[in-house]
């Protein structure tokens, strides 16, 4: 049974905006908790799986107006709205909004509703840097995205990584079941595909924290040089190697893909999880150099992630989602500045 409450005009009107937004309180797939203590308890026949919370008669404003995934991130935390319950399940809310926000009608009668209620400052909940650089992709603002990204301190990517420190996607064959297993797994992987053999030459562009390069090195007797543009990772990585006693034929540079030699020193060129901060504009600038540097019948490897969707035709609601919505904003700002797919 649902709750009101007779003493706030703006729980009334963050009702309407509810009801617009996610659907009548009987066929949502969960509750809704008001600042007031008020609860929508959501479609009957089962329990929701999970409660949303409206923490302030703001936070819809916050929430909704303007109306992007950023503002939705942005709201959660901030704490303007926090979920109760499981937090998987409450994922696809933002989509349910963003598809819904769609029908031009619809947000006709959202947006009034929502300059009724009270503004709230909304500062960025993080330091970004993206405002604050000049040319996409350019060298500088290239190293400054890495290191937002990636100096945040090795203490927190310990606490999850893999022993060995592998960023990138795992590989379970069967018999791996531990994360160390599985990135083991990986790393033995790309080697074998890169057909090592003892004596040649290898290069990992943006090599992380070293792991395929020292992997290399111990199982397949190569000499091997990973580059990478963050000061943290190399630190890292270099101190690995030299506890491992390797520095004899690994070793970790401090550089940028775009400064490498234009001359084939390599046998094997591989690169792991980078090329999605080449950016689309410099993605033949960056294939020609792991080009110039192979000797000879070397081979290069490269993984990374792509988006399919973007090379397919878009039809009008789909400019009408990014245009609105700005899919992709809040991993932009406070994930991978500076990213492509």
């Amino acid at each position: 049974m649902t709750t009101r409450s007779s003493t706030s005009p703006a729980i009334d009107v963050a009702r309407r905006v509810n009801e617009e937004v996610f659907g009548p309180p009987a066929e949502r797939p969960f509750a809704m908790r008001y600042w007031d203590g008020s609860i929508e308890p959501g479609a009957a026949g089962t329990p929701p799986p999970f409660t949303m919370i409206i923490r302030h008669a703001g936070a819809l404003r916050a929430l909704l107006l303007p109306p992007s995934q950023l503002a939705f991130a942005e709201a959660f935390l901030r704490d303007d709205i926090d979920f109760e319950g499981e937090l998987e399940a409450a994922a696809p809310v933002a989509r349910t909004v963003a598809d819904r926000l769609l029908s031009p009608r619809r947000l006709a009668r959202v947006v009034p509703l929502l300059l009724r209620l009270p503004r709230r400052k909304r500062a960025p909940v993080m330091k970004g840097r993206a405002s604050r650089w000049e040319g996409r992709h350019s060298r500088r603002r290239d190293a400054d995205a890495i290191r937002h990204h990636y100096d945040v301190g090795n203490e927190f990517y310990r606490l999850w990584l893999d022993a060995q420190m592998v960023y990138s996607c795992a590989y379970f064959p069967p018999g791996a079941e531990t994360i160390d297993d599985a990135q083991a797994a990986k790393l033995e992987y790309l080697c074998r595909k890169l057909s090592l053999r003892p004596g040649e030459r290898l290069l990992d562009i943006g090599c992380g924290w070293g792991a395929l390069i020292r992997h290399a090195v111990r199982r397949y007797g190569v000499e091997a040089v990973g580059i990478t543009v963050s000061p943290t990772q190399a630190e890292w990585a270099s101190r690995r190697i030299a506890e491992d006693r390797l520095a004899e034929r690994c070793q970790v540079e401090l550089r940028d893909y775009r400064d490498l030699p234009d001359q084939p020193a390599f046998d094997k060129v591989v690169s792991v999880g980078m090329f999605e901060h080449v950016g689309r504009a410099n993605l033949r600038k960056y294939f020609a150099k792991a080009y110039q540097v192979l000797r000879p019948g070397g081979l290069f490897l490269n993984h990374g992630i792509i988006d399919l969707e973007s090379a397919r035709p878009a039809g009008l609601r789909s400019h009408l989602r990014q245009a609105l919505w700005r899919e992709g904003r809040f991993l932009e700002r406070y994930v991978f500045p500076n990213g492509d797919l």
